[in-house]
């Protein structure tokens, strides 16, 4: 029986998933707008950028997801990881070219994914059970969320346009990400059943990638597949996202018209981890893909500050709660003793997949999109609306796999 979780759990929870997040933010949301901005990177080289980061997520996750099995510790690759991951961070203040921001930025997601994709997210599956995912899902989702408006509210006082201001923010993100490393030693806890794996650590970084473990765990992969095809439709903007609303829309201060959809979209989804515990992932999954949709279609017919707030809730709703059930259910499926090694293929649905398809969508998009001349005399593209309709057209497509899920688990049970 699953040992109750205590106030220390949801504060080691809280302080170690709201910081890698708010790391994770600053890589995928403002990485790009650093070299958009310091180097007037293409956006070819912010595609590439993203895909050579998705790549070492899933490659890292995989083997060292596999290897907290086989020593049976998820702490100390989290402090540990933590740790690095803030120094690596650091480093990006004397990054002076767009090519070794790529290189770098594959080098922070190494500690990263080790103490987050890897470890963070095997430890959740470590201590949870059918009657808390739900809502440990729901408090993990909104972290995203807040991480979000934590960043956008601290670079309201920097000026992007300057390189002290990144040097200023890369130490300040560094610095905390390090310091909490140090701390997790002190709050968080291994789950009492975790045991470090007998077998080989050849056959446990590839039991999941095994025909039989297939065999075995079928809905495991196809939910898997879905949440792919959901994270591309996510990626397809994303990579864009700040630059449109500062650039397109014209909109100097988006963090005020985010920030409310933000906080509303973090108490819906919160809340919304109940509804995935009594309700199940068939049920909940559909208002997240509606949410989502809505705010696509928001986006591509309208940029004026109304329905941009509307369309950035919706969309914000969507691709939280969407995680959270996703999230949910992946968890439930994993079998027991073995999350650390299923970290590496839930990587691959959540991270790679969508890293690599969906940034490549959305260059292909804006490849003839409109080219402004910088107050410098350089160039750069200007993201359009045409992004969202991408993205519209494969939520549309995760609707049908959707489906074809569910009639083939009700032709599996008759």
């Amino acid at each position: 029986m699953q040992t109750k979780l205590g106030r220390k759990f949801w504060t080691a929870m809280l302080i170690f998933g709201l910081m890698g997040q708010v790391a994770w933010v600053v890589e995928n949301m403002y990485f790009n707008v650093f070299i958009y901005k310091m180097f007037h990177a293409s956006a070819a080289e912010i595609s590439a950028m993203v895909m050579a980061s998705a790549v070492m997520a899933a490659l890292t996750t995989i083997i060292m997801g596999a290897v907290s099995d086989k020593v049976g510790k998820r702490k100390a690759f989290m402090s540990v990881g933590y740790i690095i991951w803030g120094i690596s961070i650091i480093s990006f203040a004397y990054i002076k070219s767009v090519f070794m921001t790529i290189v770098m930025d594959c080098v922070m997601t190494f500690f990263g994914s080790t103490a987050n994709d890897a470890a963070y997210n095997a430890w959740l599956t470590d201590r949870g059970d059918d009657t808390n995912r739900g809502k440990i899902e729901g408090f993990n989702s909104m972290m995203p969320l807040v991480s979000i408006l934590i960043v956008f509210g601290g670079f309201m006082s920097f000026n992007l346009d300057e390189h002290s201001s990144w040097v200023t923010i890369y130490y300040i993100i560094g610095i905390a990400t390090t310091l909490i490393g140090v701390l997790g030693w002190f709050i968080i806890e291994d789950a009492p059943d975790l045991k470090k794996t007998e077998e080989s650590l050849g056959n446990t970084l590839l039991y999941s990638f095994r025909p039989s473990t297939f065999a075995d765990n079928k809905m495991l992969y196809a939910v898997l597949g879905a949440f792919a095809v959901f994270g591309i439709s996510i990626q397809v903007f994303m990579p864009y996202l700040i630059i449109y609303y500062e650039q397109t829309l014209k909109m100097a201060d988006y963090v005020l018209i985010m920030a409310p959809a933000i906080i509303a979209a973090a108490v819906v989804t919160a809340l919304y981890g109940r509804v995935i515990d009594r309700r199940g992932f068939d049920f909940s999954i559909i208002p997240s893909i509606l949410m989502l949709s809505a705010g696509y279609i928001l986006f591509y017919f309208f940029r004026t500050k109304a329905p941009v707030f509307v369309a950035s809730l919706l969309m914000m709703c969507g691709y939280l709660t969407g995680m959270s059930v996703f999230g949910a259910r992946i968890r439930a499926l994993i079998p027991e003793q073995r999350s650390g090694q299923f970290q590496g293929v839930r990587i691959l649905g959540q991270v790679f997949v969508p890293g690599l398809i969906g940034p490549a969508i959305g260059a292909a998009v804006l490849k003839n999109a409109e080219i402004i001349t910088n107050s410098d005399g350089t160039t750069s593209f200007l993201p359009n609306e045409n992004i969202w309709l991408a993205a519209l057209i494969v939520n549309i497509a995760l609707a049908a796999v959707l489906r074809a899920l569910r009639v083939g688990k009700n032709s599996s049970q008759k």
